[in-house]
């Protein structure tokens, strides 16, 4: 049975997400991972912790990529309290594809990204 408060969470989660990399915000961005977040970032690397996902992120928006948006987005659950996404995505400057983000509940009631699969599969 799929809980809808930790679906929606997830999905808020996802919208600040998105809301910070828009607006260019990679403080943002990272604060929607949790402190012991792993980030793999296809063909870049691997990225642990929240200081090196902002780290990231901020090198990406530096190089003028914004405007992220997702389609055929699937959630499916994970445990008890948490869900994984995948998807497509598009960007101003490239497009690619979220292999696998696992989206957890927190002690403060927000979902954060634990994980994070994703590639870059081309440039536009």
């Amino acid at each position: 049975m799929v809980d809808n408060n930790v679906l929606e969470a997830c999905k808020a989660g996802l919208q600040a997400w998105q809301n910070a990399f828009n607006r260019q915000d990679a403080k943002g961005c990272a604060e929607q991972y949790n402190d012991a977040s792993v980030m793999e970032a296809r063909p870049f690397g691997i990225f642990e912790g929240r200081d090196a996902i902002e780290n990231f992120w901020q090198g990406i928006i530096d190089q003028g990529f914004n405007d992220v948006n997702y389609t055929d987005v699937t959630w499916e659950p994970a445990g008890d309290n948490g869900f994984i996404l995948s998807a497509k995505w598009t960007m101003n400057k490239a497009f690619g594809v979220v292999h696998k983000e696992l989206w957890a509940m927190q002690s403060d009631g927000s979902a954060k990204l634990v994980s994070d699969c994703f590639e870059v599969q081309g440039e536009r």
